[in-house]
């Protein structure tokens, strides 16, 4: 059973920054994209950044330059350092892992979410 523990969010003013966390429980061997995702209300989950097993890592054009993601392997976990952050970034943020490896085969998670509130 994988379980994911997602950290971080909160209410902050424009400008500043906050990081999420989001780490993996589990048997797990291998985890093939670790991604973060945001969603408000009455909107579709938007992918805002993803790093890809191997070093590549892909962005939301609203977040380039402003966000970071990063990953720990051995740890199994994934960060988010938002930057710069605007008012419009407010959203619960969802933690995504694709393709992770266990000792019953691979599959996808999400976490439950952590609100991110940016005030103007």
């Amino acid at each position: 059973q994988v379980q994911l523990v997602e950290s971080g969010g909160g209410l902050v003013q424009a400008g500043g920054s906050l990081r999420l966390s989001c780490a993996a429980s589990g048997s797990i061997f291998s985890i093939n994209t670790m991604a973060w995702y945001r969603q408000t209300p009455g909107k579709q989950r938007e992918l805002v950044a993803a790093a890809i097993r191997g070093g590549s890592t892909n962005y939301a054009d609203s977040v380039k330059g402003r966000f970071t993601i990063s990953r720990d392997n051995a740890k199994n976990t994934v960060y988010l350092q938002m930057n710069s952050l605007k008012p419009e970034d407010t959203a619960v943020y969802y933690c995504n892992l694709e393709k992770v490896v266990t000792p019953n085969g691979y599959g996808d998670y999400w976490g439950k979410g952590t609100l991110v509130t940016v005030s103007s």
